[in-house]
C-alpha cells in the first residue's frame, strides 16, 4: 500500500484489507454469541457503512434482519454539526432486539440524534457496532458495544469512508497526510 491521491488530498496507508478482516470476524463472534436465539435487527446507517455492514452481515451464523437508513453530517473533511436524514427507517423495531451499524463514530453527533428516535420506538435492546470510533473527536458520549479499531482523530478514507463522494471503494482505510 501507497499513498493515493483523491481530489486535492493526499492519503497514507492505516489499516489493511486483512487488518479489517480479523476485526470484523471478531466482531461477527461476538454478535453471534450474544443475539443466539434472538433474530436481532441490524440497521446500517448509509451511505458509509455499507461495506462494512455487508462484510459483517457474511460474516454472522445467527437468523438477523438488516435495513438502511441514511443520515448524514460530513461535508469534505470536516462535520457540517447538521444531522439530515435522507432516507427514514421503514422497518418496525417495537421489542425487537437492534444493533445499529456504523462505519465510524466520531463527534457522536449523527447518533446522539438518532438514538433517542429509535429509543421512542421501544426496542427491546439497542446496541452499537460501528467499525471505527475516534474517541478523541467525541463530543456526543456514545457508547459503542461492538468495535473494530480505536483510532486518532484523523480524516480517513475508504472502506466506505470517503472524501466529497470518492474513496469508498477502496478496499482499505488511509489517512489523510498533514
Amino acid at each position: 500500500m501507497s499513498t493515493i491521491r483523491v481530489h486535492d488530498k493526499e492519503f497514507e496507508p492505516y489499516l489493511s484489507q486483512s487488518a479489517i478482516a480479523k476485526q470484523i470476524k471478531s466482531i461477527a463472534e461476538q454478535l453471534n454469541r450474544d443475539y443466539a436465539e434472538k433474530k436481532p435487527l441490524f440497521v446500517a446507517i448509509l451511505n458509509g457503512s455499507f461495506i462494512f455492514a455487508a462484510d459483517l452481515f457474511k460474516e454472522l451464523s445467527i437468523e438477523a434482519e438488516i435495513c438502511f437508513i441514511k443520515l448524514a453530517s460530513y461535508k469534505g473533511t470536516k462535520s457540517s454539526g447538521q444531522v439530515i436524514t435522507a432516507i427514514g427507517l421503514d422497518t418496525e423495531v417495537f421489542n425487537r432486539h437492534v444493533v445499529i451499524v456504523e462505519d465510524i463514530v466520531d463527534t457522536g453527533k449523527t447518533l446522539s440524534e438518532f438514538l433517542p428516535q429509535l429509543h421512542h420506538q421501544q426496542p427491546a435492546s439497542l446496541k452499537i457496532a460501528a467499525l471505527l470510533h475516534k474517541p478523541d473527536a467525541t463530543v456526543y458520549p456514545i457508547s459503542v458495544d461492538y468495535l473494530g479499531f480505536s483510532v486518532p482523530n484523523k480524516f480517513l478514507l475508504g472502506y466506505g469512508l470517503d472524501y466529497n463522494g470518492l474513496g469508498r471503494n477502496i478496499p482499505e482505510i488511509y489517512k489523510l497526510v498533514e
